[in-house]
């Protein structure tokens, strides 16, 4: 086993970073010309190639909007649930299609596939380009067929701070919490990608930042996935994924 991948418990997979919204407090910036996304299959292999030797606790897809590809996302959940990964969750905005039918049909999907737990993006940002209706009832959708599901928001300064997006996303999360949906605690948005552009008012750029979600490379725990097959120093769709990682050096 690499040294530097004895932590290893987690596995995350950003199918594209296309995206449905265009969001201002984006960290990634634009995702204007993303066309790229993730090989389900390829992505599966991966996983119950990994899962036979490292203990995996944690399986984790988002983007982008990785329901842009549906079929791609429930192939990785189906190798999830094939290699026991307790736990299994996804991030999306809840918006790729406004045909109640199709909605339907990718909620059926995502439930037979083991997705376990979603996390639903909305708030004052997504909402400025995402029609909420569509949103809301892939929600119910998805509630129905069993997945847990929270709303989660994003906050611009603190979930306290009582600026226009913070009143405009309380607005929001009201219809939900009207129905009985769960509030996740969200994240504070922090100055990278749009929101340095966009909300730079909010912020004091002056004070270094340092992301919170870099993992040490000397002390890898969570194995990132780009929609493009690039993982640690490799590429998935180019050497086997047990190579890349035997093959790993900070």
């Amino acid at each position: 086993m690499n040294e530097y991948l004895r932590n290893l418990n987690r596995l995350e997979f950003i199918v594209t970073m296309a995206c449905t919204g265009k969001c201002k407090h984006c960290s990634e910036g634009s995702h204007e010309s993303c066309t790229e996304h993730l090989d389900g299959q390829v992505s599966g292999q991966a996983i119950l190639q990994i899962c036979k030797q490292y203990k995996i606790d944690s399986l984790m897809v988002f983007g982008g909007e990785p329901l842009l590809y549906p079929e791609e996302v429930c192939k990785i959940f189906r190798a999830g649930a094939e290699a026991k990964i307790p736990q299994r969750d996804m991030i999306t905005n809840g918006y790729f299609s406004k045909d109640k039918k199709r909605i339907e049909e990718v909620a059926t999907m995502l439930a037979d596939s083991g997705v376990m737990y979603i996390m639903l993006s909305v708030d004052a940002f997504h909402q400025e380009t995402i029609p909420i209706e569509p949103v809301f009832y892939f929600a119910k959708c998805i509630r129905e067929r069993g997945i847990n599901v929270e709303v989660n928001p994003a906050w611009l300064v603190s979930e306290e701070d009582n600026n226009p997006y913070n009143v405009k996303t309380r607005e929001l999360l009201q219809l939900f919490l009207d129905d009985g949906f769960e509030l996740a605690n969200g994240n504070v948005i922090w100055p990278e990608g749009n929101a340095r552009v966009h909300l730079s008012e909010f912020f004091d750029l002056s004070v270094p930042f340092e992301n919170p979600y870099e993992d040490d490379p000397k002390d890898i725990r969570a194995l990132s996935f780009e929609p493009d097959g690039k993982v640690l120093n490799g590429n998935l769709y180019e050497k086997n994924i047990m190579e890349i990682l035997e093959a790993y050096q900070p």
